[in-house]
């Protein structure tokens, strides 16, 4: 059942995380339909949505010309650092915007954000995290999440991972399902 301290989180939605995208991720398409569905759930009972985007400078410091692991992606002012245009948005929602210096990265919405602070300042008790990648992005911010004091829904049918090594989605949720988190296929009514 959701509650009015309930918030939901989207984690990275962009072009670049999508099939065709610099840094496409397996099986990504589909999970808007459960991420639409997430977000109408909690607009209709008038519930927080925040959508999260990395939004990195040409020189960030995950770039490989800059002696990280990642090729350029996300970065703002391009195409591919826009959300895909399959998500639907209500009017009144919360962007964040992570990883925006050189020299700083960040896989958590949570780091250097002050997204936890903006939530409990609302009355957030719980959040719903569903986005991409489960491996990455979506670990940090459930585990950072909970960290900040929040309960955590993992929205499953909301994420998919990158699964650089084959096991790494599987990995992640054990890790996650340990520390408190809790996986759910679809949104509470």
């Amino acid at each position: 059942m959701l509650s009015s301290h309930d918030a939901l989180i989207v984690v990275d939605p962009q072009l670049d995380f999508f099939p065709g995208g610099a840094l496409g991720v397996p099986g990504a398409d589909e999970i808007l339909p459960a991420v639409n569905r997430a977000i109408l759930a909690f607009s209709e009972r008038g519930l927080m949505v925040v959508v999260t985007r990395d939004w990195h400078p040409a020189d960030h410091c995950s770039f490989t010309d800059q002696g990280g692991p990642w090729p350029p992606h996300c970065v703002r002012g391009t195409s591919g650092a826009e959300l895909h245009p399959g998500l639907e948005l209500p009017p009144l929602f919360t962007m964040v915007h992570k990883a925006a210096t050189p020299e700083r990265e960040s896989f958590s919405d949570f780091q250097g954000t002050g997204l936890g602070d903006y939530l409990r300042a609302r009355g957030v008790r719980r959040v719903f995290v569903s986005g991409l990648a489960l491996d990455y992005c979506v670990r940090a911010t459930c585990l950072d999440g909970v960290d900040a004091g929040f309960q955590v829904v993992l929205l499953t049918d909301g994420t998919r991972a990158v699964n650089v090594h084959p096991e790494d989605g599987d990995r992640a949720l054990a890790e996650l399902v340990a520390v408190g988190v809790r996986p759910l296929e679809g949104v509470p009514e």
